[in-house]
């Protein structure tokens, strides 16, 4: 399960993947046409991830990495690891820009990495449905961050996001539906992807960001 070793074998599954869905789906094809090449690169570091998906929930991109930029001039080097982190207590957390609750999620991640409830060096060898609910015990991570961080760190070939606003205002772009769809009806439509739906997801987010640009 662990990500794809080497950047050269991720992309070969990119070319496996976007060849399979060409195939499977004409308006994905269509779609991967109108895109062009998969630019998804896994990077590894997941704390550092974690940690900016707690911090970006509900709040504007400019907002998050105000608030990222004051964490890392707080920390030794910049570095934004579970070791520097752990000498921040919630008002520390706080004089950062972090709300609350925030604070608090950052300092249950701490909690559980301390513990040994959640192993972030061992996690990418697991399933991804041991991935989520091993994410999720953590306050103010649900079941899409987990779905994002096997998407973005460990580069797992086969999630469906349906939670993803954005991943579903993309299908009903592309496939010209009359409203959004429901996560019932995602998950019917996702099984003609398998076994690559996250490059089938990637593909609608990239079909929704050029609808985005075209209405600008």
């Amino acid at each position: 399960y662990a990500m794809t070793t080497t950047q050269e074998s991720f992309q070969n599954v990119i070319a496996m993947a976007t060849a399979y869905l060409s195939d499977r789906d004409p308006i994905m094809h269509a779609a991967i046409e109108r895109v062009g090449p998969c630019t998804l690169v896994p990077s590894s570091n997941v704390f550092e991830a974690l940690i900016d998906a707690i911090i970006s929930q509900q709040i504007s991109v400019k907002a998050a990495d105000a608030i990222v930029r004051r964490l890392r001039v707080a920390l030794p080097d910049g570095l934004i690891t579970p070791e520097a982190l752990a000498a921040l207590d919630v008002d520390a957390l706080r004089s950062c820009g972090l709300s609350t609750p925030k604070a608090k999620y950052v300092r249950n991640l701490l909690e559980h990495i301390e513990s040994g409830q959640l192993d972030l060096a061992h996690l990418s060898e697991l399933d991804d449905e041991t991935v989520i609910t091993q994410l999720v015990a953590v306050k103010g991570i649900g079941r899409w961050t987990a779905e994002m961080i096997l998407i973005f760190c460990f580069g797992r070939a086969d999630v469906l996001p349906v939670d993803d606003l954005g991943f579903l205002e993309g299908v009903r772009e592309a496939y010209a539906l009359p409203e959004r769809p429901t996560k019932k009806e995602m998950v019917q439509r996702g099984e003609l992807w398998r076994p690559y739906r996250t490059f089938a997801t990637w593909y609608m987010w990239a079909i929704r960001r050029l609808m985005l640009r075209d209405e600008q």
